[in-house]
């Protein structure tokens, strides 16, 4: 087997490391994952359920979790898009181990590999022009033929090579195996194999030197001693490429499992142009992140029939036997029942700093109305989203605005001597929940009416709304200043 080549020292460039990397007490490397995104926009569920894997299984090993930027897209990547990376993990708990490594600020590392690659007679310049190669494809398919690269250029013992044409810069392409099959047993999709024969001898560089996306992943991946790829189904035509650069420079390859892939509500692939929403908007919608880590954990792997679970038992848990095979399909319902329940679940003080912001930007000034961890506690367990908890807090800090027909339903001529009744009841009772039950149901007993009768009218005059908790546990937060003053508009 070729030698690996050598890869340099960590402090020339950041991320890599020698081939022969150290091992654990058990002899086995230990496991190192990466999540490898481009930043050409914002990050969807599906993109970062590809670093959330990958994080569990390193996690779960006690390995190593890498974070590696793809970025020689130069037209298209941006610095916000790398922020809005980082931000999407940082928010979801998805902490690394190494990096940001940048692929633009490893050129002289690939530049040195192509080198040695030529050197050896691994690679070799290609001086087809772009003409030439559109008339070759279109000839072999008017016959019938997969369009390929014919390898005209390409050195072989006894083959006379063409005279380089004068001016023109050339390609470096890799030197693809001629024949026998690419073979590896993927984590997820089994055993595949595809025959050299489908592959033609892959560019690696561009005519102006700068490394392709299949080559500069090679190099990435052999460097950074990555023991498990997993990623999306999307790379599976690239694998087999992958895998022969590797072997070519000496390397195993790494364990691969190819996620299928995630479909939105409508059932069409989940991308950025279906209208997919970017992981922080789940976050200005008010999602915990627990809850989104929680959903996109069973979005494609199982433990039996656990639906909710923690993230340390996600991480004790997780394996790439249980991912799944088939496409998952993103349902908004589910994740906003689980994140009603992990609402239910949060620390009370916690969900009300969370909640902050909202209030915030509704307009609410909380410190002008009942105790805001008072009213977190008491509106969390109807809400499924936070904006959804500050839009039902809302009515303990604004004004009441009762709509007119409800108030004319329910504020009926025979029930407000019970409402005027209560009120008078209310000016001296103790200011407790117990004790405002207790005077609701004397004035209940004492007008001959049921809870609902008198409850919903109260509920209008004191909230502005027949949509609350408990009239009680209503009333006791609002504060006998205010109730008493609502009570007197009947």
């Amino acid at each position: 087997m070729t030698e690996p080549l050598a890869a340099p020292v960590p402090s020339r460039h950041p991320g890599t490391a020698p081939a022969d990397a150290p091992t654990d007490a058990s002899g086995q490397a230990p496991v190192r994952t990466r999540f490898a995104p481009s930043p050409t926009g914002f990050i969807h569920l599906g993109n970062i359920r590809s670093a959330l894997y990958p994080w569990a299984f390193a996690r779960s090993k006690g390995g190593v979790f890498v974070l590696r930027i793809e970025d020689t897209d130069v037209e298209r990547s941006s610095e916000a898009a790398v922020q809005t990376i980082l931000d999407g993990m940082a928010w979801l708990g998805l902490d690394i181990d190494e990096g940001p490594f940048y692929q633009m600020q490893r050129m002289d590392r690939y530049r040195e590999v192509l080198a040695q690659m030529l050197a050896r007679g691994l690679a070799y310049h290609c001086y087809t022009s772009t003409e030439e190669l559109d008339a070759l494809r279109d000839t072999q398919r008017a016959n019938g033929e997969k369009p390929r690269y014919d390898g005209r250029w390409r050195p072989e013992e006894g083959k006379t090579l063409p005279t380089p044409p004068a001016g023109v810069a050339s390609v470096v392409r890799f030197r693809n195996p001629p024949g026998g099959s690419v073979v590896w047993d993927d984590a997820v999709k089994g055993r595949i194999e595809i025959a050299n024969a489908e592959l033609d001898d892959l560019v690696i560089a561009r005519p102006d030197g700068t490394p392709t996306y299949n080559f500069c992943v090679v190099v990435d991946d052999a460097d950074m001693r990555i023991t498990h790829v997993i990623r999306g189904d999307d790379h599976v035509n690239n694998t087999p490429r992958q895998i022969n650069i590797l072997r070519a420079l000496g390397y195993t390859p790494p364990v691969y499992a190819h996620l299928p892939t995630v479909l939105n509500d409508a059932g069409e692939k989940m991308s950025k142009r279906a209208g997919a929403m970017s992981v922080m908007q789940y976050r200005d919608e008010g999602y915990l992140p627990e809850a989104v880590v929680n959903y996109l954990a069973r979005l494609g792997w199982a433990h039996g029939d656990a639906e909710i679970f923690s993230r340390e038992q996600f991480i004790a848990w997780f394996d790439l036997a249980h991912l799944g095979k088939s496409p998952a399909q993103y349902d908004p319902e589910k994740l906003k029942w689980l994140n009603s329940h992990y609402l239910k679940a949060a620390d009370n003080a916690r969900l009300a700093e969370l909640a902050r912001p909202f209030a915030a930007a509704a307009g609410l000034d909380i410190d002008a109305g009942p105790n805001w961890l008072d009213v977190v506690a008491l509106i969390k367990d109807r809400a499924s989203t936070l904006k959804e908890l500050v839009e039902s807090a809302a009515m303990f800090y604004r004004a009441p605005a009762p709509d007119a027909d409800a108030l004319a339903v329910h504020l009926t001529p025979a029930v407000r001597p019970a409402v005027a009744a209560l009120r008078e009841a209310l000016q001296t009772v103790e200011w407790t929940r117990p004790a405002i039950a207790a005077a609701l149901k004397t004035v209940l007993a004492g007008q001959g009416i049921k809870m609902p009768v008198l409850a919903m009218p109260v509920r209008l005059l004191v909230a502005g709304t027949t949509h609350t908790p408990s009239i009680d546990a209503v009333l006791t937060l609002f504060g006998r200043e205010r109730v008493i003053d609502r009570l007197a508009h009947v």
